[in-house]
């Protein structure tokens, strides 16, 4: 931790230093400890035990709190390499954003209890309870509903692709405090909470794990009548869904480096085979067929990674880069996907071989034209806030 302050003080607005320790960090789980836990669908705690200690994912928490204090470029240099090193910044990246919700809207209380905890991994924050079975990206919809009960909220309901829930302490949970028909706006009567995971298991919280393509860590999450203490309400009630939109630019900026860090990787890892690959005679690089491709994916990448640092430098200046960050996000994601079907291409038949790693992350990175929010949904955002064209829905 102490090294990573230090380095945080650099002058240097690439993070050079910081991306080489954490490249030095990367290269203690290789390939086949990903490829295990991939075949095991099990959790890399080793992994997110080692970037907590060295205090990468308190990166952004202030150092009063015990954290870093990193700007937001920090935070997203730290993700890209984890993800150009070839291993999976999405076992752990949640807790990055999730903060943010805390850090701006919490109670001084609240920081003071939990902030110093988390900095030093004596406490997990990477649930984040938002998405529902009903109503997927429509937020506003939710069902979940919390009740006020004396010095409790009583929680019921269910929530859906909530990963890591398993392997966190604290969850940041969104719910409906007020009816939906009872509020003049559909995005009031929404309101944050920190549900202590530990305690709500004993007391009606039901967590069944979801088996996807990718090894994600991900859930289903039921609430049947969970207590909350009301003193673990973020902010005001019914202004959470603010809250969240709040942190929403700085998730979107942050999977937008995962990817570009995705890119990167894919891109190198067909370089190398088109170099050293030969196939009548020559390497297979020296065919434009397999060069162009390889070209291409680069300079996308590479506008790409231009658009996330520029939505992040907005974020720092505290300017509005909601349309930045949703570019970012999806130029990235596109980038990843790209060079992901490029690097499979240039492998040929040993692109799906899992000794390679291809596939691996060719999977892993397909999430991203998915979650944390669709490739329409954003062009969606992009005509109606950027072009001023009629809303779509």
């Amino acid at each position: 931790m102490e090294l990573l302050k230090t380095m945080s003080a650099s002058p240097d607005q690439d993070f050079s230093d910081i991306r080489s320790e954490v490249a030095k960090l990367c290269q203690k789980f290789p390939g086949e400890y990903w490829r295990r836990l991939d075949r095991e669908m099990a959790y890399p705690t080793e992994f997110v035990e080692a970037l907590t200690e060295a205090g990468y994912l308190s990166a952004l928490i202030p150092e009063q709190y015990g954290g870093a204090g990193l700007t937001l470029s920090g935070a997203a240099a730290i993700l890209e390499e984890i993800q150009l090193q070839g291993c999976n910044g999405g076992a752990c990246h949640a807790q990055m954003y999730i903060m943010g919700a805390l850090l701006r809207h919490g109670s001084e209380a609240q920081k003071q209890k939990y902030l110093p905890k988390i900095a030093s991994g004596e406490l997990r924050l990477q649930a984040f309870g938002v998405t529902e079975p009903t109503s997927g990206t429509d937020t506003t919809s939710i069902k979940t509903f919390a009740k006020r009960d004396g010095d409790d909220y009583i929680i019921n309901g269910q929530k859906v692709w909530t990963s890591r829930a398993e392997h966190s302490d604290l969850m940041l949970l969104l719910a409906r405090t007020t009816p939906k028909d009872q509020v003049e706006k559909r995005s009031r009567g929404l309101s944050v909470f920190i549900v202590d995971m530990n305690r709500a298991k004993q007391d009606g919280l039901t967590i069944k794990p979801i088996r996807t393509m990718m090894n994600h860590a991900t859930t289903e999450v039921f609430f049947d009548n969970v207590r909350v203490p009301a003193a673990n309400l973020v902010g005001d009630e019914g202004m959470g869904f603010r809250y969240i939109l709040s942190g929403m630019n700085a998730e979107r900026i942050l999977i937008g480096a995962e990817c570009v860090g995705d890119a990167k990787w894919f891109i190198g890892k067909a370089k190398d085979y088109a170099g050293d690959r030969s196939v009548f005679g020559r390497p297979i690089g020296q065919n434009q067929g397999v060069q162009f491709p390889i070209a291409k994916a680069y300079a996308d990448m590479r506008a790409a990674e231009l658009m996330v640092k520029e939505a992040a430098g907005l974020f720092e200046a505290g300017d509005d880069c909601g349309a930045e960050a949703n570019m970012a996000k999806m130029l990235a994601a596109d980038a990843a996907w790209d060079a992901a079907n490029v690097c499979v291409q240039t492998h040929g038949g040993f692109g799906f071989a899992e000794e390679y790693d291809v596939e691996r992350k060719f999977r892993e990175t397909r999430l991203y034209q998915v979650a944390p929010i669709s490739t329409n949904l954003i062009l969606s955002y992009i005509a109606e806030h950027v072009l001023g064209l009629p809303r779509s829905y």
